[in-house]
């Protein structure tokens, strides 16, 4: 059984230190991938809490403990979508989209982090996602996958399409990627 699988027990077991040591580990995560959704850091800070809101109310009921960091993630996701969905009034449909391009291609060269987030915030919300779960959170594909409830093959096209995105923005901005 790994750490935060036993710490997700022991969560569910109701021992409070166990859920500050969850928290410890889990928000520093959970917040960056909100923050590069949304952009802000405070609606990061209001939204990351009202991620962690809906986890511990439904941690009782995660069967399996194993699986913690993607049932958190997807709880993260849906709470920064639904924030989208009535800011920008985007239709259900315009998240779930999905594209069949399949490549895989990496964006070489070193840009600061400044760059990067400047990019990142350039792009749609799908793309940006992707970006941000793979490449900033360090998430397998297949967790990607289970997030974003779509079929790995789209995590890749995603992506690529992200990355292609990613790199003609910051070549217009002069940074050589």
């Amino acid at each position: 059984m790994g750490n935060d699988e036993l710490l997700v027990v022991r969560c569910q077991l109701g021992e409070r230190e166990a859920f500050r040591e969850l928290v410890a580990v889990w928000h520093p995560p959970l917040w960056r991938y909100v923050r590069g959704m949304v952009g802000a850091s405070h609606l990061a800070d209001d939204l990351a809490q009202e991620a962690w809101v809906a986890v511990v109310r439904g941690l009782p009921r995660l069967r399996q403990p194993e699986r913690f960091a993607a049932w958190m993630f997807t709880i993260a996701r849906r709470t920064v979508t639904d924030h989208l969905r009535q800011t920008y009034k985007m239709p259900e449909t315009a998240m779930e989209e999905a594209t069949t391009v399949v490549a895989d291609d990496e964006l070489s060269g070193v840009l600061t982090a400044l760059q990067i987030e400047a990019g990142l915030a350039a792009l749609p919300p799908l793309e940006r996602e992707v970006l941000v779960l793979f490449h900033l959170q360090d998430l397998p594909l297949a967790t990607c996958a289970e997030v974003l409830g779509v079929p790995p093959g789209t995590v890749k096209s995603r992506l690529h399409r992200a990355r292609r995105m990613l790199r003609n923005h910051l070549a217009e901005k002069g940074y050589e990627a």
